[in-house]
This record gives structure tokens, sequence and C-alpha cells, in this order.
């Protein structure tokens, strides 16, 4: 398992060169110079040409890439034009609410979507399949977004029960109760369209192991149906319902961007659209880098817990 996790840790480092490398040209290739839009009204071109001198963005293309990795490799992310703040403070700082956000919305669709696919599995072309097949479809149909947006309309403006946006209330507040009813619609939102693909999924890969003969034996001995189903079958599924979870892992946080936007939760998805709007590129490059580390760094997670459940895939 040692050698399994080492040998995964090794794949993800060209993995992360290269979005450094497509995160830095794409930065790079946006119109626009950065400096003018520091400078704002004062951007004459003898500004201009000290500021860029002094950020160091007169110097070539690659020798910036490589300077902007060294100092990364070292914990220096580089400051923030903006904010007049270290990146990596900044980006920390943000992180941990798109984590709460993130962490909960990806927790929901894992629970609620497996659950909802060991239940259509075990009662299927019956009402409870036919139920959940439905929902599951309007749930992958509806963009996050929009969801987001009637959510409020109707629990915030109308109905007036849950607060419209915000991880706190502006005044008062700040305890863990005033934190969840603000995170409930955003959680919420995020977490519909890959609760309704993991659903999907889950659902087919346990029809396919409860038509194994094993399962069949397994109730021909007379065991308790709910044991064949959650102890023996979920087991064996679970190697193909755990790559999904990682690939929505991936989903939930990139969508955490829009749903950010919708409900001005204060993380890296809203922190990242603001930084590109003031063309603050060290912000959106380390913030990107960061997010994208994090992603890698799970999925090597997911990797092993699949592996733990099948030594097959270690070989």
């Amino acid at each position: 398992m040692a050698s399994y996790i080492l040998k995964r840790l090794i794949s993800a480092i060209p993995v992360l060169l290269g979005i450094t490398v497509i995160v830095f040209l794409i930065m790079a290739m946006i119109p626009g110079d950065p400096a003018t839009a520091i400078l704002g009204a004062y951007a004459t071109p003898e500004n201009v040409e000290k500021l860029n001198r002094d950020l160091g963005l007169d110097a070539p293309l690659v020798q910036r890439y490589f300077i902007w990795l060294g100092n990364m490799l070292t914990g220096d992310f580089g400051r923030s034009y903006s904010l007049n703040r270290p990146v990596l403070d900044e980006i920390t700082e943000r992180f941990s609410a798109t984590l709460i956000l993130a962490g909960v919305s990806f927790v929901l669709c894992s629970l609620v979507g497996i659950l909802a696919g060991v239940v259509s599995a075990a009662r299927q072309y019956g009402f409870a399949d036919k139920a959940i097949t439905f929902t599951v479809l309007i749930g992958i149909s509806v963009p996050s977004f929009f969801l987001g947006m009637m959510m409020i309309l109707l629990f915030a403006v109308r109905l007036k029960w849950l607060p419209v946006s915000g991880m706190y209330a502006i005044y008062g507040g700040g305890d863990l109760w005033d934190l969840l009813k603000h995170l409930v619609m955003p959680a919420l939102a995020l977490s519909a369209v890959a609760t309704g693909v993991i659903a999907r999924l889950a659902r087919s890969a346990m029809l396919e192991v409860l038509r194994q003969d094993y399962i069949r034996t397994a109730r021909a001995k007379g065991v308790p149906e709910r044991r064949v189903v959650m102890g023996h079958a979920l087991r064996a599924a679970m190697v193909s319902i755990i790559p999904v979870l990682g690939i929505q892992a991936g989903f939930v946080l990139s969508g955490s961007v829009f749903i950010e936007i919708v409900f001005q939760w204060p993380g890296v998805g809203r922190m990242l659209v603001d930084a590109i709007l003031k063309r603050d590129l060290l912000l959106v490059q380390g913030g990107v880098v960061f997010v994208a580390a994090c992603y890698v760094m799970f999925n090597i997670m997911v990797d092993v817990a699949q592996s733990m459940l099948d030594p097959r895939i270690k070989t």
C-alpha cells in the first residue's frame, strides 16, 4: 500500500506542473495590461512602465513562469495587487469557507445519492424506483445556479424561512446555528446535480452486483434481504461507485464558483471572479493552482480507498 501511495503521489507531479503551465499561459493571454488595471486613473505611460518593471511583468514570458514557479515551490505565492496582502494568506482564509460549503455538499450528495441508488436498485421497477428516477432526472437537468436563485425566491423572499445570502448574519449571529441557516440553500443547490449523477451510477452498479451468482446463493441460503443488499451487494458495488465520487468532488468544487456568486458566499470561487475582473494575476494563478492541488490530492485518496476495497487495482 505504501508503494502504491508513493506511485500515485509521484504521478501527480506532472499533472500539477501541467496545471501551472496552463494557468500561467491563460492568464498571460488575457487581453489588457495588469499595470493599467492596477493604476486606474494614474495609468500614465511612465507609471505603467515603472509598475511593470517593479512587478517583473516586463521580463520574458518563460522567465516570468519559472520565477513564479520557483517562488511557489518555496511557499511564496506572491502578493495580491488589489488586496495588498500575501496571496497564500488570502487563499487559505477564503478556502475555509469554500471547504465548508463544498464539504457539506459532497457529503450530502454522496450519502443521498448512494442511498437513493441502493433503494432504486433493490426496488427495481417499483414505485420507489420510478419516483427516484424521476427526481434524479429533474435534479440532473436543472443547473445549480438556477436552482439556487429559485430557492432564494421561494425560501428567502416569499416564505422568509432562510437568509438570502452570506455566510453569517451582518448584525448578530456568528454561531453554528447562524452558519447552518446560511448553509442550507447553497449546499442543497450545489449538491443537486451531483446527487443525481451518483444515484444513477449507484443504481447501475448495484443492479450489476445483484445479478451475480453469489447474491443468488446468499438469498437461497435464507440470508435476510437487508443484509444481502447492504452487506454483500453494496460493498462490492462501492468499487465502481468510489471513482464516481472522486469525479463529483471535482464537480462540486468547481461548481461552488457559481453558487458562491449567487449566494455571496465568501469563498475561493468568489475571490477568483473578483480577482479576474481586477486583473490580479498572482491571486488568480495561486488560487487555481491551490484548488487544483486539493482536487488532485482528493483523487489520490479516492484511489487509495478504492484499492483497499479491491486489492487487484494496486497490481
